[in-house]
């Protein structure tokens, strides 16, 4: 498909879609980084090996997919008119999305109950590894929520109808990729230690 071709609004959509891809691929490059840090940083003498996981992380991985779940379906309910089941998953996704950010605090909370703090004087590589991890990716999911908010915002002002869905697009793309990093996230971390 020739991407010079098209309407303005549809040279429009394609340019937003492919910013928010460049942005996904970036905040990626991030992720892998970070990620690849740590692997190198497990040669440290000092690499904590009776870190037990925190089971809260288990739990927000389980709720990130709910909440993806409930976003995806928001589309196929405006694509059926049905503004109230749109306007529930909106909501559902929401409150899941809270849980989340709420149980990923639980989860340094259980790490430092164990002992192993993120700065000062006792902090270990390790947990300060899973704090930047962690934190760089709850800031992530807190910019989704915003967008999120924006997405009821516009919806309750009935702007998404079918065949115009932009908006719910872009929000819901991003909202799946910070949902699909927290999968590779919590694998990473939970098998390679």
């Amino acid at each position: 498909m020739d991407l010079t071709q098209g309407t303005t609004i549809e040279k429009q959509k394609r340019a937003k879609k492919t910013m928010m891809w460049f942005a996904m691929i970036s905040m990626t490059m991030t992720f892998a980084g970070l990620t690849s840090a740590y692997v190198v940083s497990k040669t440290r003498e000092d690499w904590l090996t009776d870190l037990v996981f925190p089971n809260a992380f288990l739990i927000s991985l389980f709720i990130i997919i709910g909440s993806s779940i409930s976003f995806y379906m928001v589309k196929k309910a405006i694509e059926k008119e049905n503004r109230s089941l749109a306007t529930l998953l909106l909501l559902l996704t929401l409150v899941l999305g809270t849980v989340f950010v709420f149980m990923q605090f639980q989860g340094f909370a259980d790490i430092m109950d164990q002992g192993y703090y993120f700065t000062g004087p006792s902090a270990n590589i390790v947990p300060t590894f899973l704090y930047i991890i962690v934190v760089l990716h709850i800031v992530h999911v807190i910019v989704g929520l915003i967008v999120l908010l924006v997405v009821i915002y516009n919806h309750f002002k009935q702007k998404y109808k079918t065949g115009q869905t932009l908006g719910l697009e872009l929000g819901a793309m991003y909202w799946h990729f910070v949902d699909v990093l927290w999968v590779y996230l919590f694998l990473f971390l939970y098998f390679v230690r």
